[in-house]
Order: C-alpha cells, then sequence, then structure tokens
C-alpha cells in the first residue's frame, strides 16, 4: 500500500489544513511533517525496487468502474497502480522537491489554511500521475492537478496573476481536451484480455491465465472469433501499449484505414496526445504560458512547476504518444526531433535576451525540456535514458534556481538582473550556490547538467531516424546556456557593490537589503546543490532504475 499512501496521505492532510484553526505554525509544520513522510515512503519504494525487473512493480488493482456497452461488451476501470524504472525516478524526484518547496512556503501568511491545503492536494494529485497504471485513473490526477495550481497562482502571484493562472488553465485544459478525446477512442479500441477470458469460458480466475491462453484470446481477437458481447474495454496502459490487443476493425487500430483529411485516423490520434503533452512540457510553439506564469508564481509555486509539473509532459511522451503509437512516432521522428532541437535553440536565445532573472530560468526551461524531447525522438537507449535523467536533473536545478531567484527578490523585490552588482562580497554564500546552479545548468562535467545533456545528444546521434543536422543545431543549445548564465553571473555578482535604489525602500548600502542565506535557506539549497553534484558524479543512480525499463519500452520499435 506504500504508492496509495504517496497518493492519499497528503491528499487526506489537505483537508486537514482546510479545516483546522488558522495557526500558520501549526499549518506550516503539518505540510513539511507530511511532505518528509513522502521522502520516506518513496525512500521504503526505492528500497524495495528490483532495478533488473522491466515490468511494473508494487502493482495495486482494484475493480472500480464497470459499464455495460451492449452488443460492444462492456468497459471496466480499475484503481490500478505501480511503479516502473521510468516512473520510480521522477516519484523520488516528487517527493524531495515537493518537501523543499514547503520549506519555501514558510514565507506565505496570507490565506494560509487555503494555499497548505491545495499544496497538499497537488502534492497527492502529481504522485498520482506518476504512479498511475489506469489512463482514466492518470487523466483525473492529471485534470485534478489544474484546480490547485490555478489558484496558488492566481491567489498568491504577482500583479497579473489573473492573466498568468488563467492562460495557463486555459492552455492545460485545452491539451487536455485533446488528451481525453483520444483516451475514450482507445479505451474503446482495446481489450483486457484477462477479463475476457475469463468472460468467454477460458479461464475460471485471474489467476489461471496463462502465456498461451493469452495468444490464444489474441489470435481469436484478430481473426473476429471472439463474441462482441464478451469483450471487455480497458483503460489499463499495459494492454493499450501492445497492439495484440486492439480491434482489428477499431478506430485507432493500427489496421484501420479509415482517412480523415487524407490522414489516417490513428495519427490523427498520435498528434492530438501529442500536442496535450507538449504543452504540458512545453514545447514550442505551446510554451507561451510558462514564462507568464513563472514570472507572476510565487517562488514556491515556480519550484514545484519547473521542478516537477512540466515532468509530467515528458512522462507523458514516453507512456502515452510513443508508448501508444510507436508507429507514427518512428514516422515523424525528423519532425518531433526538430521540434526538440527549435526548443533547445529557441528558449535559449530567448532567455539571453531577458533582464528578468526568472523569465531567464523559464525559458532556460524551455530548452532544457528541448534535450527531453530530442532524446526520445531518437529510440535509442543513451536518448530514452538520457532523457529520464534530464527530466530528474532539470528538477533538481530548476528548483534551486528558483529558490535563489526568490531569496533576491524577498529582500529587495525587484528581479531585474541590471539592478544589481558585485553581490560576490555582501553574499558569498548566496553567490557560491549561484555559481554552482549556473554551472550545473549549462551542462559542466561533474554536474548533473552535463550528463542529461551529454546522453540525449549521444542518443539522437547514434539514431536512424534523426538526421545529423538536428544534432548539430541542438548543441547550440549548450553554448546558448554557457551565453546567459555566465552573463548573468558577471553582471550581478562581480565588481562594486550597487543595487537599484529603486528596488527597495531600504537604502541601497543596508545590510538587512544584501543580507547572506539564512538557516532556512540554506536547508533549502545546500542539498540541492549537493544532490545536483552527486547526480553528476554518480549517474547510475538514476541509470541503473531506468535502464530495464527503458530496454523493454525499446522492444516495440523493433518488434512492432
Amino acid at each position: 500500500m506504500l504508492l496509495s499512501l504517496l497518493i492519499f496521505l497528503p491528499i487526506a492532510a489537505s483537508l486537514v489544513a482546510a479545516l483546522v484553526p488558522e495557526r500558520l505554525s501549526l499549518l506550516r509544520w503539518l505540510t513539511v511533517a507530511v511532505l518528509a513522510t513522502e521522502v520516506l515512503l518513496a525512500a521504503l519504494v526505492y528500497g524495495q525496487f528490483d532495478a533488473t525487473n522491466p515490468a511494473h512493480q508494487q502493482l495495486e488493482q482494484a475493480d472500480w468502474i464497470t459499464l455495460p456497452l451492449g452488443n460492444l461488451g462492456r468497459i471496466s476501470i480499475d484503481y490500478l497502480i505501480g511503479i516502473d524504472g521510468i516512473s520510480l525516478p521522477l516519484v523520488l524526484l516528487t517527493a524531495i522537491i515537493m518537501l523543499v518547496g514547503a520549506i519555501s512556503s514558510w514565507q506565505i501568511t496570507k490565506r494560509p489554511n487555503a494555499y497548505f491545503s491545495l499544496y497538499l492536494l497537488l502534492t497527492g494529485t502529481i504522485m498520482g500521475c506518476f504512479v498511475a497504471l489506469d489512463f482514466f485513473l492518470f487523466f483525473l490526477f492529471f485534470e485534478f492537478m489544474l484546480l490547485p495550481m490555478y489558484f496558488l497562482i492566481g491567489l498568491w502571484g504577482g500583479p497579473r496573476r489573473e492573466y498568468a493562472s488563467i492562460k495557463f488553465f486555459l492552455y492545460t485544459l485545452a491539451g487536455s481536451v485533446l488528451i481525453l478525446l483520444v483516451m475514450i477512442g482507445l479505451s474503446l479500441s482495446v481489450i483486457d484480455p484477462v477479463s475476457t477470458a475469463l468472460a468467454a469460458g477460458l479461464i475460471n480466475n485471474p489467476a489461471d491465465m496463462t502465456a498461451e491462453v493469452l495468444a490464444l484470446i489474441q489470435q481469436q481477437l484478430a481473426t473476429g472469433q471472439l463474441d462482441p458481447a464478451q469483450l471487455v474495454h480497458t483503460f489499463d496502459w499495459r494492454y493499450m501499449a501492445d497492439g495484440r490487443n486492439y480491434l482489428p476493425n477499431a478506430l485507432l487500430s493500427g489496421l484501420n484505414d479509415v482517412l480523415v483529411g487524407n490522414v489516417p485516423v490513428r495519427t490523427w490520434a498520435f498528434w492530438a496526445v501529442f500536442v496535450g503533452f507538449a504543452i504540458k512540457l512545453p514545447i514550442v510553439p505551446v510554451h507561451t504560458w510558462l514564462p507568464d506564469a513563472h514570472v507572476e508564481a510565487p517562488t514556491p509555486v515556480s519550484v514545484v512547476l519547473a521542478g516537477v509539473l512540466l515532468k509530467i509532459g515528458g512522462y507523458g511522451l514516453i507512456r502515452v504518444v510513443w508508448g501508444f503509437f510507436p508507429d507514427a512516432a518512428s514516422e515523424y521522428t525528423v519532425v518531433l526531433a526538430g521540434l526538440g532541437a527549435l526548443s533547445i535553440v529557441y528558449g535559449g536565445l530567448n532567455a539571453l535576451a531577458q533582464y528578468d532573472l526568472k523569465k531567464m530560468i523559464a525559458y532556460s526551461s524551455v530548452s532544457h525540456m528541448g534535450f527531453v524531447l530530442l532524446g526520445v525522438a531518437s529510440t535509442t537507449g543513451e536518448g530514452v535514458n538520457g532523457a529520464v535523467y534530464q527530466m530528474v536533473s532539470h528538477g533538481v536545478l530548476s528548483a534551486m534556481l528558483f529558490l535563489l531567484t526568490g531569496v533576491l527578490y524577498d529582500r529587495t523585490h525587484d528581479r531585474r538582473i541590471d539592478s544589481y552588482r558585485g553581490l560576490m562580497t555582501p553574499m558569498p554564500q548566496y553567490a557560491t550556490l549561484t555559481a554552482v546552479a549556473f554551472f550545473a545548468s549549462l551542462g559542466l562535467p561533474g554536474f548533473s547538467g552535463f550528463v542529461g545533456e551529454l546522453f540525449t545528444l549521444m542518443g539522437s546521434y547514434q539514431s536512424a531516424y534523426v538526421p545529423g543536422w538536428i544534432t548539430a543545431i541542438s548543441t547550440l543549445g549548450i553554448v546558448l546556456a554557457a551565453a546567459y548564465f555566465l552573463w548573468t553571473l558577471q553582471r550581478m555578482f562581480f565588481g562594486p557593490v550597487w543595487v537599484r535604489a529603486h528596488s527597495t525602500e531600504a537604502p541601497a548600502n543596508s545590510p538587512h537589503v544584501l543580507a547572506d542565506l539564512d538557516p532556512r535557506e540554506r536547508l533549502m539549497l545546500v542539498p540541492l546543490g549537493v544532490l545536483a553534484l552527486l547526480l553528476g558524479l554518480f549517474p547510475n543512480w538514476v541509470f541503473s532504475l531506468s535502464h530495464a525499463a527503458v530496454a523493454q519500452w525499446l522492444l516495440k520499435f523493433t518488434v512492432d
């Protein structure tokens, strides 16, 4: 029940936070205690995980909804959760980043009951997204996640928070509608072979299911020998990923040749789910909500948004877009890898042009998430493992970067890069950790950023489907990252001490304005910096988890 605890412990705590008397210290410690428990639970899950087994582990399954469809059989929705080597690193990342964000939330004093309740609800829904194996269950968590994030930005954000929160909501909702349409089509196209074998009388209970019975069911399905009234349609991701479980005449079957506008329906479905998850990642040109959301969001929400929420987009690309539509993904590899390269370069150029520190980091996230798309599009072991690693690395580094921005904003209420000079002298600890975050993010060897970008580029270069010029263009992202991070470091931290007068009510030379890190800020930032270094020195911590699952995932591109 560890995975269920990861989901429902913070959801239950969110109800408690909403109902207890408004005592700020109690709400803070409740949230931190719950999320520290989440880290311990994630560590227990990690300790029980068998990295050599590519199958989903710690499965929890229960019948939830069963609806008759008349002559079409019936449809089954299960409470089905589990983890594999692709989802486990993201579960661990979520637990760590949500705890760090809770400590960062110490500064929140406005409507604390609502804030901490929504924050805990967000934690549970994110965990649900990464462990759900039923598409319907995943979609519920995916949709519920929008609500707390909308309010967290809209109520506790900056001056343009209403605009940013509505834009975030509408973009993500549009993507959700596309995913919903495809999800319905897939569920009506796929059967659960175990439940169908039970309905057909081939087995008496699920434990009797063997490979021979499974092959027989799939053969009878392909030849139309099964009674349609006995078919059990499913939302189970494990069955949706196997083309042999599709009805041959179904709308989204690989054998269906129905065209809409001279394009197969299955291809339209592929692009619909791709756009849905590309918005979340985000990928150019559906990225414009991200800079606005980051600029207006409070620091803890920016930490969660960049550190965790964007990774649901990358996870969806691996699990759904390439997992369910390998044929279409292979056909359009050049276009998809090209979009990844475009995001890398375009995001880097925009980051280079920014004077707002938060906007620069937001556009750098667009660039770094482009490497995730490039790695997945390569459909190579190096590329996909590198994409998973890049998501973990970026989660740690982006959280650290937004926390550093929040530290400066708390002191001066100014995020402009050109409002500061010489911060190295009055804030040496802050400057040191900023340098660590910047150099790690630009890909300095020894830090996690280098490993993620290296492996995605290696996978792209070795891919039989990705042209070499796309890989060559993508390397410009590393050069651009070095340019905007080093330019920012030089402008803000070297030279004589200076702070723009209008950036604070206190005098520019006040020691309070440029006070160095306090213990709470060090508690957040130092572990993230150490983790970025350790992941860079020991990347096998992630690769050992993801390797077997990625190898199994890649089989569909050789077998199918």
